[in-house]
């Protein structure tokens, strides 16, 4: 191909794109077919010569399309959102063309320097005080697993990446019944054990489930007086299964006391807190070590995108810095290179696409897509709870809430699939307390009030379909 083909064809791509968003709603959010049809449809061997793109683009209409989710569909209402706004896209086109390295600020300078002054805009929009410093991620878990290592190197007196952790004490790492999977991968793979993550109850008839801090304390106390090294607590904010939140000026009563690191994950709700009036949910994030939330998710910035800030940005040097002669940046004196605050050493430029979001919509025009998200689910919520044979069973937590309709798990379950296999919306299921019940949360971009009535209108047909 050369470039006046790739002009060619990427002028026909963006109206493609342009289309497709426009005419979203009349496709079904979840694709209709069966394991295995996409791949029938696949060479078994690659061609040996090449093909035209008009060739390519008809086969990606046939056989790409109708198995894909659509993540962008205004009426996604499942797991949380990936959502991807027009001038995220859009800086996602310049860099994709583009395509620069961003490991070291030598190899881009200029992608270095927007990511520090972009993360320093996000700790603002969130309330984030002076002290904490940023660093793009590709996700919440490599975020939280950058933080299981700097707990664990810091309790082992930094000697952790050399020596190991063989014939040492339990290094032992707190946190609540609610937290994501991803917190159990990182003690997988930061070599802590999923045994010495020490899950914790919440506390009974509260309905933000935050995390038991009498039981934190003894849980501490006995791993102390049993030889094992406590190092750190893991809090979070908007829990995926139901939205937990941990109330976080207590943990970090206990991290001060007991000298240990404080986490928080918020890669959902931390977006929300753009918000003023969302930050009662996480009071107490000041005195934390680090968090993570996720633009991605609830902010509109092209997947992938994660936001963690360090109170103490030497501290994930000091575990994760490694540098060869080869990446040493000669000539020039104080400059970050962002290699050394992540796990990869390859980095993409991703805070182009928040400079272009954040300038396109300002704050306030994200503050308003947040807000309504949060209003039409409130509203959802309550008309739901009017509905004889509906109970909600966890209220909304800004915009995500559970729900059962009357019957036994299996019910709850075949109702889900029943509404997704419909195509109108897609919704998930978690448990609460030891039963099935559905979720919703509201958050895709293009969302209007109409979509979320929408849901009401599935939901009950469908039930009453099932009764």
């Amino acid at each position: 191909m050369d470039w006046d083909e790739f002009a060619r064809w990427g002028r026909q791509l963006s109206d493609y794109g342009a289309e497709y968003h426009k005419t979203l709603r009349d496709r079904p959010v979840r694709p209709r077919v069966s394991p295995g049809e996409t791949a029938a449809q696949l060479p078994v061997s690659p061609p040996e010569g090449g093909e035209g793109m008009e060739a390519i683009l008809e086969d990606f209409e046939r056989i790409v399309m109708p198995g894909l989710t659509h993540w962008q569909h205004p009426r996604f209402f499942a797991y949380f959102p990936a959502n991807a706004a027009p001038p995220s896209m859009l800086a996602e086109m310049l860099v994709t063309m583009l395509a620069p390295q961003c490991m070291l600020w030598q190899t881009s300078p200029a992608a270095t320097e927007m990511e520090g002054v972009m993360l320093d805009w996000l700790r603002q929009a969130v309330g984030l005080p002076d002290g904490f410093q940023g660093v793009i991620q590709d996700s919440a878990s490599s975020a939280t697993l950058a933080a299981v290592l700097v707990m664990r190197e810091r309790a082992l007196g930094w000697a952790g990446n050399v020596k190991g952790l063989a014939g040492g004490p339990a290094v032992r790492i707190y946190c609540s019944d609610q937290v994501h999977t991803s917190i159990d991968r990182a003690a997988w793979v930061s070599g802590v054990g999923q045994e010495n993550l020490v899950k914790l109850p919440t506390v009974a008839g509260d309905p933000l489930r935050p995390l038991d801090v009498t039981a934190l304390r003894a849980a501490i106390a006995a791993d102390r007086a049993a030889g094992h090294l406590p190092a750190g607590i893991i809090g979070v904010t908007g829990a995926t299964g139901m939205g937990a939140c941990d109330r976080l000026g207590d943990l970090a009563d206990v991290a001060q006391a007991e000298d240990l690191y404080l986490h928080i994950d918020a890669a959902w709700a931390g977006a929300g807190m753009i918000c003023p009036e969302n930050r009662v949910l996480w009071a107490g994030v000041e005195r934390a070590d680090s968090m993570v939330f996720n633009p991605h998710k609830w902010m509109g910035a092209q997947f992938d995108c994660s936001a963690h800030f360090i109170r103490d940005p030497d501290a994930l040097r000091q575990t994760l810095a490694i540098r060869p002669e080869y990446l040493k940046t000669l000539g020039a004196e104080d400059v970050t290179d962002y290699s050394e605050w992540s796990i990869p050493l390859g980095r993409r430029f991703r805070a182009l696409k928040l400079w272009f979001l954040i300038r396109s919509y300002g704050l306030e025009g994200l503050r308003q897509m947040i807000r309504n998200h949060v209003a039409w689910s409130r509203d959802l919520a309550a008309r739901l709870a009017a509905e004889p044979d509906f109970e909600i069973v966890t209220a909304p937590v800004l915009s995500l809430f559970t729900f059962r309709h009357t019957g036994d798990d299996a019910h709850n379950l075949a109702l889900v699939e029943a509404i997704n296999a419909d195509g109108r919306i897609y919704l998930t299921q978690t448990k609460v307390d030891g039963q099935v019940v559905i979720r919703f949360q509201a958050g895709a971009f293009g969302a209007t009030e109409a979509d979320v009535a929408t849901a009401f209108d599935v939901i009950t047909e469908i039930a009453r379909d099932r009764a």
